[in-house]
Parts: structure tokens; sequence; C-alpha cells
């Protein structure tokens, strides 16, 4: 079952229940889903967009939300925080399990010995083994700085 079956099963099943807030979430992840097909189709790519695809655009999302949540509470709207932390657990939903810190450490580890990167030039090739393998289980902002330091 691919992500977009996925997400159209979840749809359904928000629809029967009648659950509005999870609704609306999987809506938009439609909706950001079906923008990306539309911007490949304008670019002459394939029009369908694949799983790997959607892991990027839900990782999107899911970092978008965490930080309208946090602008929120610095702001004082405390609702406003909860609805997008809400969201953030409909989106998580579809989302593969984050790794842990010594998974993450792992992961670097093959990944460096992979591409046989030696120095701070191969960072690239390190991080697309990364990208490659672990889209949507890990903060590539975060194990960016610790891929710098493993090669430095």
């Amino acid at each position: 079952m691919t992500m977009r079956d996925r997400i159209a099963a979840a749809l359904k099943d928000a629809m029967k229940s009648r659950d509005a807030d999870r609704l609306s979430t999987l809506r938009l992840i439609n909706a950001a889903i079906k923008d990306k097909e539309i911007a490949v189709r304008g670019e002459g790519g394939e029009a369908a967009v694949g799983d790997a695809e959607v892991l990027a655009i839900l990782g999107r999302m899911v970092k978008q939300r965490q930080e309208s949540a946090r602008a929120y509470e610095e702001g004082g709207r405390l609702e406003l925080a909860e609805k997008e932390l809400g969201e953030i657990k409909v989106i998580e939903e579809f989302l593969p399990r984050q790794l842990s810190d010594e998974e993450v450490a792992a992961a670097i580890e093959a990944a460096v010995a992979e591409t046989g990167a030696a120095t701070i030039r191969d960072m690239g090739k390190v991080m697309a083994a990364l990208k490659a393998r672990h889209t949507g289980q890990m903060d590539f902002g975060a194990v960016g700085p610790r891929v710098k330091d493993r090669l430095a």
C-alpha cells in the first residue's frame, strides 16, 4: 500500500467518523501532495509523486507546524499551539519511526564507510547516502553537524 493509498484510506475513515480536526489535516496533506504533482507536471516530469517525495512533504509539514506551535506559545496563543500540535500527531502517523541517537550514529558510520568519506569535502556524499536510506526517519538539519564533526 502506497503512502497515497494510506492517506486516502485515513481520509475516508475520518469522514465516516466525522472527526473534523483529523479530516482537515488529512485534506491539507492531500493538497500539499497535489501541489507537488502539479509542480512536477509543470516541469515536464512524471505526474505521480512517489513515496519518498510524500515523506519529504510530510517532514516539511511537521517542521512548519513545530515552528508555528513555538511561535504561538511565545505569543501566548495556547489554543492555536495545541491545534498545531494535534496536526503534527496526525501527520506523524504516516511518517516512519524516528531513529534514536544511537541509531543515527550507527547510520552515519555506515554511510561514511559505504561512501569511503575521509574529509569534510565528502560530506555531500554521506548526506546523500543518509537521505536515500533514512528519509523521514531523522532530522537532517541536526544530522548535518554530526556528520561534519565525524569527518573533521
